[in-house]
């Protein structure tokens, strides 16, 4: 075989390997579509739906004169850093958050919520 065969080969070999890639990314379902889902993913949606409930706690306490609006603000400050760690957490792994990180989050939740009773 000559030096031009196996060279012609060689490109060919390229040229189907890059068309296979180019057909399996072409495949994947876009990064929004599984976003989506994913804020909804059960772990996600009850450590979410906790720290939406203790916002609703703080600003009550507030309203009814039980704090003031530096402790509010300390504690929102909290929850932020809670959900934002969830995010980070959550881009780790497509999305989700596990058990123990759930947990953990939870923990973090529970004493700022300790706090807002006070």
């Amino acid at each position: 075989m000559s030096q031009v065969t196996r060279m012609g080969q060689r490109a060919l070999i390229a040229v189907m390997f890059a068309g296979a890639a180019f057909a399996a990314f072409a495949d994947a379902p876009a990064a929004g579509a599984d976003g989506q889902w994913a804020k909804s993913h059960p772990r996600r949606d009850q450590v979410n739906d906790r720290l939406a409930n203790q916002n609703r706690r703080i600003k009550q306490e507030v309203r009814e004169g039980e704090m003031t609006h530096q402790q509010a603000a300390k504690l929102h400050q909290q929850d932020r850093a809670i959900r934002k760690e969830e995010r980070t957490m959550a881009s780790t792994n497509n999305g989700h958050i596990t058990k123990s990180e759930q947990r953990a989050l939870n923990q973090q939740e529970n004493q700022v919520s300790r706090e807002i009773g006070h």
